[in-house]
């Protein structure tokens, strides 16, 4: 198998790095980016002092701050908008996930025009759109190494996955500093989102050897760190680990692909409004259930990188405690269930045949050792509400 492989051109990694951010920009010659942000950071001076050190490298800046969170397409209007009057060559998501995936659809828009469906999969967005550049705060999406954007359609609530080289970053800051006011809550989903990148990544049906060893890296960073940086978000080892191993776990993934959980997570999260990384945590123990085994050496692996198996346990017994160390993980993080979280019963299944289907349009399901039905798509729906 020949893999194909993309990646940003620049990374620019470690703590302080994020005063480095004029120096990229004007050395991929760009003058007037657009800084797309929330209101929280926005709020707390943090865009601000971005836009400062951009206007010290001489870039001329211009902030928008109005992504909101899981952003839909009736949210990029204003941003496109601000984009054209800023005459923008470029394109800087600063934030957690959902800035860099307003950034990205911005970059494309702004170029191609048209309306977000017509770039969902399994479309596959070759450009031109503007360069971005990405510079996380949150350690999980992984979204600043990535080909892919994110995009609720306002009108149906559907949840885009748009794919292609057009929304890779051409470049990407990643200070763990900018974690380090992260809340608990925050922490633990995402990091468990940058654990179901990697595992998932490692388990697809498109895994590669280049994905493969950053996956199981990032396995074994998060084993080794998610608790501590949960309890402690003052650790500073820890946080840079952890951000370190969500961009691996993002280049892993958009090199390989995601599968089952993130085409069921993303219907929760448009029709509920659950947070992606706490969706994917809902997720994750049963739907790895389901899938291992029929992939039980690749869930093997991941087992004995996060810490809960050995090499003398069969590959059996090594997929299995797998899923129970998810399901530990997951209450020492405090993940409710869909029922604690406070979503009706009534509406979780009266929409289960919906979210199946839209799960298993996504495309990411196609990717799951075992490609379910939607009959069997709706079972772990069920299965996981109380």
């Amino acid at each position: 198998m020949v893999a194909s492989l993309s990646l940003p051109r620049i990374l620019r990694v470690g703590g302080g790095a994020v005063g480095a951010l004029g120096d990229v920009i004007t050395g991929l010659g760009l003058r007037r980016p657009l800084l797309v942000t929330d209101a929280f950071l926005a709020g707390t001076g943090a865009a601000e002092r971005l836009t400062a050190t951009l206007r010290d490298a001489g870039v001329q800046p211009r902030l928008f701050a109005g992504t909101v969170p899981d952003p839909t397409t009736d949210s990029l209007d204003a941003g496109l908008t601000v984009l054209r009057e800023h005459g923008a060559d470029s394109v800087i998501g600063f934030g957690g996930g959902s800035p860099m995936d307003t950034a990205k659809a911005l970059s494309l828009l702004g170029v191609q025009g048209g309306r977000m469906r017509d770039y969902k999969a399994p479309h596959t967005n070759h450009g031109p759109a503007l360069p971005v550049i990405a510079v996380p705060t949150t350690a999980g999406s992984g979204s600043e190494a990535t080909q892919f954007t994110i995009i609720t359609d306002s009108a149906t609530d559907e949840k885009m996955l748009c794919p292609g080289p057009a929304f890779l970053p051409v470049a990407a800051v990643v200070d763990f500093e900018l974690t380090l006011s992260m809340p608990a809550r925050l922490t633990a989903n995402t990091g468990v989102d940058a654990l179901t990148h990697a595992v998932e990544a490692y388990v697809s049906r498109k895994a590669n050897p280049f994905s493969d060893g950053l996956a199981l890296n990032a396995i074994r960073t998060i084993g080794h760190h998610l608790r501590r940086v949960y309890t402690d978000g003052g650790d500073l080892k820890a946080r840079e680990a952890m951000m370190l191993a969500a961009t691996q776990a993002g280049i892993a993934f958009s090199n390989s692909s995601v599968a089952l959980v993130h085409g069921m997570s993303r219907p929760i999260g448009a029709h509920f409004h659950v947070a992606h990384g706490l969706s994917n945590a809902m997720l994750f123990p049963a739907v790895t259930a389901f899938s291992a085994p029929a992939a039980e050496s690749r869930y093997a692996d991941c087992a004995r990188a996060l810490g809960a198996a050995t090499d003398g346990d069969s590959n059996a017994l090594a997929a299995g405690k797998l899923v129970e160390a998810l399901r530990a993980l997951c209450q020492d993080l405090e993940v409710p269930t869909p029922q604690a979280h406070g979503i009706d019963k009534d509406e979780w299944f009266r929409l289960l045949p919906l979210m199946a289907e839209q799960a298993l349009a996504s495309g990411s399901p196609a990717n799951n050792p075992v490609v379910p039905t939607v009959v069997e798509i709706q079972d772990l729906y069920a299965q996981i509400y109380a």
